[in-house]
């Protein structure tokens, strides 16, 4: 490859190489201990920089897998030793805030805590939110439509982007930097390279859509008696709050029990005997009409016997302690060898679906931690499952107990975090085989000789591709 090598020095005026050692040395995740096995990461600064790389690599057919902050979980940007990285790490800055257009252009590899440290300095705010804020880049949340936190107020990654620039395979740069609400001429290009985990082309800059800051947030940890209930006070304070509503969190007992002793805090003032517990939230104008109101309304949920306990943050600190139950998820890595899954169905069907997957997993392979939490406000279900010494066969058995009951239930394999290698096999128990083949085919429109990030998704690796 010292070909290769010569002539990315040669277009790469500000970005730089590294190279062998300097590549394989750094960790594949960081929650992996494995290391990159690619041995030339390229870090461009610039869009251009982008392109003349991947001109570069099209020419020579070279493999080419893109990294940003590597918070991923389903090996979307694994590489073998004959792959070139495209590292976004310096694609770092924030390039323009418009207060007035309520916009903010970026490059993708700005941190996604950057991003809503300038939104929030200039009283705007940013609204996708995830626990991985401090380590992931804007460029990997948009290339796996990232969820979160906010969905059920907000939407996803893809509902707050206004435009972005691609590079694609052979090095043309598509720029759609849209900064408009509404822009109703022709296909909305953009979307083909959001949730397209870089196999369609490297999103090197986006214009972000950003909304008013709402200085009134109020948050509390609760106690369901039951599921029912669960969706019941889901449906009555989305109505009670007057769409103030923005995270609705719930965690089975095994998940909060086990963070309960994790990080303690406030957690520990809640009772620790119920079936489930939630985290809600919302956000508002007004601090004490809302506090009043949404007090309010966990009361006349509590009074209907909706829930059976409650802790309404009374300051910052305590709202950061409830949280912290959700998003220090790492600490499930101290049990060994932990698997994360992420699945979306309809909520009414949530209760029973975990139920079989607990009963079918500790029936295959006890002894066998299990733990269910999730954003149920927008339908999603996380699981980590731990199982000592992890084999091949228990990884496929775990897998399949989790992902084939979702085929009856219209649920899906993947809710927030994407397909890459992980989750490919599964692919069709969510998608049916004409939609795939649409996909292929879009695949080899934009990158017919396969280097972009191949094998991810559907496993297409260039040439020709059967009609639909």
């Amino acid at each position: 490859m010292s070909d290769l090598v010569t002539a990315l020095k040669g277009v790469l005026t500000k970005g730089d190489l590294l190279l062998d050692g300097d590549a394989t040395g750094r960790l594949a995740g960081i929650w992996r201990s494995d290391n990159i096995r690619a041995r030339i990461i390229v870090r461009p600064t610039s869009t251009e920089e982008v392109a003349a790389v991947m001109k570069l690599c099209h020419d020579r057919g070279q493999h080419v897998v893109v990294h940003g902050g590597l918070t991923g979980l389903v090996h979307a940007a694994d590489t073998d030793p004959d792959d070139v990285v495209i590292s976004t790490e310096r694609l770092n800055r924030i390039e323009e805030l418009d207060t007035l257009g309520r916009t903010l252009t970026v490059q993708a590899g700005v941190p996604l805590q950057s991003i809503h440290d300038a939104a929030s300095a200039a009283g705007l705010m940013f609204p996708v939110d995830l626990g991985a804020r401090g380590s992931c880049q804007i460029g990997g949340n948009v290339s796996t439509n990232a969820g979160g936190l906010r969905v059920i107020r907000y939407g996803m990654t893809r509902d707050n982007v206004l435009g972005l620039e691609a590079v694609l395979s052979d090095g043309t740069i598509v720029s759609s930097m849209n900064r408009m609400l509404k822009n109703n001429s022709g296909y909305d290009l953009k979307q083909l390279f959001i949730g397209a985990e870089g196999t369609l082309g490297i999103v090197t800059r986006l214009v972000l859509r950003l909304r008013t800051a709402l200085p009134a947030r109020h948050t509390a940890l609760v106690a369901f008696p039951n599921f029912e209930s669960v969706l019941k006070v889901l449906s009555f304070l989305d109505g009670a709050l007057s769409g103030n509503l923005s995270a609705y969190e719930v965690m089975w007992p095994d998940f909060f029990l086990f963070q309960r002793g994790k990080v303690g805090g406030a957690a520990n003032q809640i009772a620790g005997d119920q079936p489930f517990y939630g985290l809600v939230e919302s956000l508002g104008a007004d601090q004490e009409r809302e506090a009043e109101a949404f007090a309010g309304a966990l009361a006349e949920a509590h009074e209907a016997g909706l829930i059976s306990d409650a802790l309404v943050a009374k300051s910052d600190a305590e709202r950061a302690s409830i949280w912290r139950i959700r998003d220090e998820v790492e600490h499930l890595l101290s049990l060994g060898q932990s698997i994360f899954f992420d699945v979306s169905l309809a909520q009414p069907s949530m209760e029973d679906y975990v139920a079989e997957v607990r009963k079918n997993l500790e029936a295959a392979l006890a002894p066998v931690s299990f733990f269910s939490y999730g954003h149920l406000g927008d339908g999603n279900l996380h699981f980590t499952v731990c199982k000592g010494m992890e084999t091949e066969q228990h990884r496929e058995t775990i897998e399949r107990v989790i992902y084939e009951p979702l085929a009856k239930l219209a649920g899906s394999v993947s809710a927030e975090h994407g397909i890459g290698l992980e989750k490919q096999p599964w692919l069709n128990v969510c998608r049916s085989e004409t939609e795939i083949a649409l996909m292929r085919r879009l695949k080899h429109a934009l990158d017919p000789k396969g280097i972009l990030n191949r094998g991810k998704i559907f496993g297409y690796e260039g040439g020709q591709v059967p009609g639909l």
